[in-house]
């Protein structure tokens, strides 16, 4: 019989999270049936979504969601072999059960080299977030302008390297001197940080003075309400995230949309990346190869007809 370490929500957060909100408990796991899997979690996932659907989702008490990296380490299935390593959304925990239903199965051609941590980054949920969202909600042309705001988060730095592969022009802005300089370390074209700048107006038109094809959102708030208007005619913008908004208690009110989306006849899009979750394989395959070229030079981005 394991025991597993699970951490629990003790009290849903109010403003940010903190410490004192979760609760590391222990639970005794029963033996194996016929048909299941115990794996141990090497990799677990903090990502920004958990804010929103944990307030939405659970209730205290609940183990915390996540997602991740896990080792077979004891197996009743035959399709399952002992030290496989598949990735899993079974929350925070260090061990669990499976009937392998819900595990997605790291690629047998995932490289020594490439840390398996990946599997819940680039090559995982936000890197297939940046994927589809780019070529299928922004559909980006080469020569194009992108701009992608938290553009050092997981999936904010995957958008820029993904657009620069494609050919694009691009420019993100993050919350740090040393994030900027993270990004023009990974090819983007402009980067600022948007809490130094005296006007965020005007550090987005110097960046791109001609504005912008593509928006790819991870923020929302103020700086949606500003650089809306700084997209070109036609543009279009992929609705990702609104982290700035997680942790408010109050809802923010800010400037309304619907006159530049108008008069720029602007395509406005919010997505899941479980849209295209039987397209999963296609994307994990495509971006476990950019990671492996990336040094070798550009890939071409393929140009889906889905």
């Amino acid at each position: 019989m394991v025991t597993a370490e699970v951490w629990v929500l003790k009290k849903h957060f109010q403003g940010f999270p903190k410490t004192s909100d979760f609760e590391l408990k222990k639970i005794e796991l029963p033996n194996l049936k016929d048909g299941e899997l115990l794996l141990e979690s090497v990799f677990l996932s903090v990502d920004p979504y958990m804010r929103p659907y944990s307030q939405r989702d659970m209730k205290e008490g609940d183990i915390m969601i996540g997602t991740q990296v896990a080792r077979i380490i004891e197996s009743k299935n035959p399709a399952f072999t002992v030290g496989t390593f598949a990735v899993a959304r079974s929350g925070w925990r260090t061990h669990f059960i499976s009937d392998g239903k819900d595990l997605q199965l790291l690629p047998s051609s995932w490289p020594e080299s490439i840390p398996k941590s990946l599997a819940l980054g680039t090559v995982g949920m936000p890197g297939l977030t940046a994927y589809f969202g780019l070529l299928e909600v922004c559909k980006m042309k080469p020569g194009e302008t992108v701009l992608v705001n938290a553009a050092a988060g997981a999936v904010g730095s995957v958008v820029g390297q993904l657009a620069k592969i494609g050919g694009c022009k691009v420019v993100g802005c993050a919350g740090s001197d040393d994030k900027v300089a993270y990004l023009k370390k990974i090819g983007f074209d402009e980067a600022f940080n948007y809490k130094t700048v005296t006007s965020l107006d005007e550090a987005l038109r110097n960046a791109s003075p001609d504005g912008y094809d593509c928006f790819f959102d991870n923020v929302g708030g103020e700086f949606s309400s500003i650089a809306i208007n700084h997209m070109k005619k036609y543009g279009r913008i992929a609705v990702c995230g609104a982290i700035s908004q997680y942790n408010d208690s109050v809802p923010q009110k800010g400037p309304y949309v619907q006159i530049p989306m108008i008069f720029k006849e602007l395509r406005m899009e919010g997505f899941l990346v479980s849209r295209w979750s039987n397209r999963r394989e296609e994307g994990v395959k495509a971006l476990l190869k950019w990671v492996m070229e990336v040094k070798k030079g550009k890939s071409e981005v393929p140009r889906t007809s889905h």
